[in-house]
């Protein structure tokens, strides 16, 4: 068995029995069941499957899931480690900040954690999934059996998306590029006894889209409810699957996806008067499609190991003493007074509207610098408590308008997706905007922008950096002069290299598979 495939087998499987003890839909009938004995339980009776499927959203949302150190906090890792290697979110290179390595681009090594940590993270839960999905027959005609297949097919889409677009450039120009290992219920024994090759990229987005496709046709129709916002629904798979189309340039479908998760979620934008205050918080917002649950037992007892901690300027951290997570001074100054979205930040003089006087105190007391974020709340709105236990948003339904905007306007209709921009626009979050264009580039540079704004620390902003081959200049946007840089786009230093313990562990992929490997940028004049 391959050195680190077998590492892995063994984190997922303690995941799986994690998830057993704590994270249960029905009780377990027993202590320990040998294979064949859950392929049994699951096929005769498919509401125990759901044990399986919490063990797949355990290790989603399991913190230090991969290593002791405090970067690692499961899924919202590359949520902070992309958005600190781009352009909007700015941080200085301090003890306290454990996310200084992206940075400054010195996460690069084959040997980095930073490297390591994702591939490890998505390949355990993508482990979890097979699990799931070899169990349940794919004919099922039982609406449950077919819940849980279609939460496994989804999950296992999402990890991969998240594999392809680290380890590689983006899809359209390195199709026929090598990518990461497709392992599914069908080869994972193949490859835990010999390893697995690099898949082409084209090769791993058709997995991609193949499992979305069949976790659409699952849930279409299905009469099994999701208990909450953890689980993917039907609105949860189309816009996972309008995500990758938008990546693949396939425009009309990316804008039909995006309107589909619109028209099939109970998700609604939040408006004019509910996003000028800190939030992003709770699963139980009107706006999240779906996203990530911490129990507050378990999050006390993690502490300052955690996504709140490092972003939350409200709350007991890392961030609240000296490690601030702030904006871009340059996309900052770009947002118009009247968009409620720039009350998310503090302004030059480290005030914002849209905060009461006590969240301003405190901020001040706190030493809180210009341009800090205040768009995410601290856990039911209690300032300089310790229990981090905010939930994570993994999708809102904002981002489906704007999926659709530049999808419509880059398949051809450039006044649809600009209509389709404005008056979600002009609706939710700036009353007075008022914008033209004329060709479907502009649209998609208008996008481009509310992304940047709208999604700002929500782990968006590199991908988007990548798909729409955008270089990383940092000038004027407020960093410390070590971390001025201007990198064009497509640098070898954008992508992650295959992690040496995964060259060391399987036969199958060699050093002369490895990507080019990038060199720490060499920071630049300021202006």
């Amino acid at each position: 068995m391959k050195f680190f495939n077998k590492n892995i087998w063994a984190v997922a499987l303690a995941s799986l029995a994690l998830a057993s003890c704590n994270d249960l839909d029905t009780e377990p009938t027993g202590s320990i069941l040998t294979d064949k004995q859950k392929q049994e339980t699951l096929l005769d009776t498919p509401e125990k499957a759901s044990a399986s499927v919490n063990a797949i959203f355990s290790i989603s949302s399991n913190l230090s899931q991969t290593t002791s150190y405090h970067y690692d906090i499961g899924l919202p890792t590359i949520f902070m480690a992309t958005d600190h290697r781009g352009t909007d979110l700015v941080s200085s290179d301090i003890g306290y900040n454990w996310y200084a390595v992206p940075l400054t681009f010195s996460d690069i090594s084959i040997g980095s954690g930073y490297v390591r940590t994702p591939w490890r993270l998505l390949y355990i839960q993508i482990l979890a999934t097979n699990n799931v999905i070899k169990n349940i027959d794919a004919e099922t005609t039982n609406d449950v059996s077919k819940f849980n297949r279609a939460q496994a097919l989804a999950m296992r889409a999402y990890d991969y998306f998240y594999l392809a677009q680290l380890y590689q450039q983006t899809y359209v120009g390195h199709e026929d590029s090598l990518c990461v290992p497709i392992i599914t219920e069908k080869n994972s024994d193949e490859a835990a006894l010999n390893g697995m090759a690099r898949a082409k990229v084209k090769e791993v987005y058709a997995q991609i889209i193949a499992d979305l496709d069949e976790a659409v046709k699952l849930l279409t129709g299905n009469s099994t409810a999701r208990k909450d916002r953890r689980y993917v629904d039907l609105a949860v798979a189309y816009g996972l699957r309008a995500r990758v189309n938008l990546v693949m340039n396939n425009w009309a479908a990316a804008a039909s996806d995006a309107q589909s998760a619109i028209d099939n979620t109970d998700a609604t934008p939040t408006g004019l008067t509910e996003a000028n205050k800190p939030a992003f918080a709770d699963l139980a917002e009107k706006n999240w499609m779906w996203g990530i649950y911490y129990d507050d037992t378990y999050a006390a007892a993690k502490g300052v190991v955690s996504f709140a901690s490092h972003m939350g300027s409200f709350s007991y951290g890392y961030a609240s003493v000296g490690a601030w997570r702030r904006v871009s001074k340059k996309l900052y100054n770009a947002i118009p007074t009247t968009d409620v979205r720039k009350g998310w930040f503090l302004d030059a003089n480290k005030t914002s509207a849209n905060l009461t006087t006590e969240q301003k105190k405190y901020l001040a007391g706190k030493g809180a610098v210009a341009y800090t974020q205040v768009k995410f709340n601290t856990y039911n709105g209690v300032l300089g408590q310790s229990t981090n236990a905010n939930d994570i948003p993994l999708m809102r339904v904002e981002e489906m308008y704007l999926i659709k905007a530049e999808a419509q306007a880059m398949s051809g209709d450039v006044t649809g997706g600009l209509a389709t921009l404005t008056n979600f626009v002009k609706t939710y979050r700036n009353a007075s905007y008022n914008v033209t264009a004329t060709t479907a580039a502009e649209v998609q540079d208008l996008v481009w922008f509310q992304r940047r704004v709208e999604l700002w620390g929500e782990g968006f902003s590199y991908f988007d950096i990548l798909r729409l081959k955008k270089g990383i200049d940092r000038r004027g946007a407020g960093f410390d002069a070590p971390c001025v840089f201007n990198i064009p786009a497509e640098s070898a230093i954008m992508v992650y290299p295959v992690p040496q313990e995964e060259i060391q562990g399987n036969d199958k992929i060699s050093d002369k598979d490895q990507n080019p490997l990038g060199t720490t940028p060499s920071p630049v004049a300021d202006n």
